[in-house]
């Protein structure tokens, strides 16, 4: 188990700003079962569902920049649990662009990859492995779009959701398995220590202009949208 619990340069959990948050909330005074809690929860709210520059940044920035997406969000909870002496991994996958539809609109959705670098993290809690992705939306971006698309039932896909229940989707943690993008998945790259031995076998999602592109353009569009539909500006 040590190396799922060793610092590298994305889960760089020895950077003062992670060491002063773990402190500040008193983390590791807490049993193993609300140590997990405490930091889904926290990685899930308190970091806003949005797009970064790139997925390869050190959790220390993803912290700093206070949002993420699926693969940056994971960096950070990653590295908090690990802080905390919770052994985890990473496990990587792609998914459909549709479960973006409505984020990224237009031209630059025609442009984007059919598939998408995606993952989840994997916790070894009580004698077992569970897959934690359901803390990829925050809980107000969520609400805002269960509210947007009120007549929803059932399975839905876009926006940054794929899940098979979109009315109560499986996203507290409660001890078992966790998952809001799940049913968006196409392929499955496997098991990985951790984020740096993935991007360094698969690269990240872009690259060349497509890249720059994001980067400076089609990623700050798909943030303004999140920022709207959280903000409550799509609907009545």
């Amino acid at each position: 188990m040590k190396k799922y619990l060793n610092e590298t340069e994305l889960l760089d959990f020895r950077h003062p700003d992670i060491e002063n948050l773990v402190n500040s909330r008193h983390w590791n005074d807490l049993a193993e079962y609300e140590r997990i809690g405490c930091t889904y929860h926290f990685v899930q709210n308190d970091i806003a569902f949005g797009y970064n520059a790139t997925d390869e940044i050190p959790a220390s920035k993803v912290l700093k920049e206070g949002y993420g997406q699926c693969n940056t969000k994971g960096t950070l909870l990653m590295a908090l649990l690990r802080s905390v002496g919770i052994p985890c991994r990473f496990h990587g996958f792609s998914i459909d662009k549709q479960l973006q539809k409505g984020a990224i609109t237009g031209l630059p959705y025609l442009l984007a990859p059919k598939s998408i670098i995606h993952s989840w993290v994997e916790i070894y809690h009580q004698d077992k492995w569970l897959n934690l992705e359901g803390f990829i939306l925050d809980k107000k971006y969520l609400n805002e779009l269960q509210c947007t698309f009120s007549d929803a039932k059932g399975s839905f896909c876009g926006y940054g959701v794929a899940t098979s229940d979109f009315r109560n989707p499986q996203i507290d943690w409660n001890g078992a398995d966790t998952y809001i993008q799940k049913e968006g998945i196409n392929h499955d790259f496997g098991i990985f220590d951790d984020p740096d031995s993935f991007y360094k076998a698969h690269g990240s999602n872009l690259s060349g202009v497509k890249a720059i592109l994001y980067k400076h353009v089609v990623r700050k569009l798909m943030n303004l949208n999140v920022t709207r539909i959280r903000d409550g500006r799509n609907h009545g």
